[in-house]
């Protein structure tokens, strides 16, 4: 697992949060992480598909993910996660990862990324036990985001 492989990705998610929520996200220490399933938390799962391999993803509480599509609504407060609020969340990564594939390929690594894949609770169980190199996104008034990146050995 390469650890340059997080920074466009960590890069990204600091320049779209700060448009789109409005908050400059704050970095915490990049270390190892197992992905495990549990209640109140939820996943966007996308492939990274080409001369580097593997999974993006990004994991948050259902209360920090509310507070995101709230600020990405503009501060129209939403209650619960509905269709709209998931499809607001999972288009968030995809802006993430988007820009991310793009400095990559500005690197020289070429990769196609798949739609996201919002998981939720014990869904997560649908990856195979492994570590993920993780870093802590924190948010004021907002929360956390935690970027996870597994890519294939």
């Amino acid at each position: 697992m390469k650890a340059e492989f997080i920074n466009p990705f960590l890069e990204s998610a600091v320049m779209v949060l700060e448009q789109v929520v409005q908050r400059k996200p704050q970095t915490g220490p990049i270390g190892l992480k197992e992905l495990r399933g549990q209640s109140g938390f939820i996943w966007i799962q996308i492939q990274l598909i080409g001369q580097v391999n593997g999974d993006i993803v990004f994991g948050m509480s259902e209360v920090s993910a509310l507070n995101i599509v709230s600020a990405m609504m503009g501060g129209f407060q939403i209650s619960s996660l509905d269709d709209m609020g998931r499809s607001a969340i999972s288009e968030l990564s995809n802006m993430i990862s988007g820009n991310a594939s793009t400095k990559l390929s500005s690197q020289g690594v070429h990769v196609d990324i798949t739609p996201p894949a919002l998981l939720q609770g014990a869904q997560l169980q649908l990856f195979e036990a492994r570590k993920a190199l993780t870093v802590p996104l924190f948010m004021d008034g907002i929360g956390q985001l935690d970027i996870q990146v597994l890519l294939a050995s």
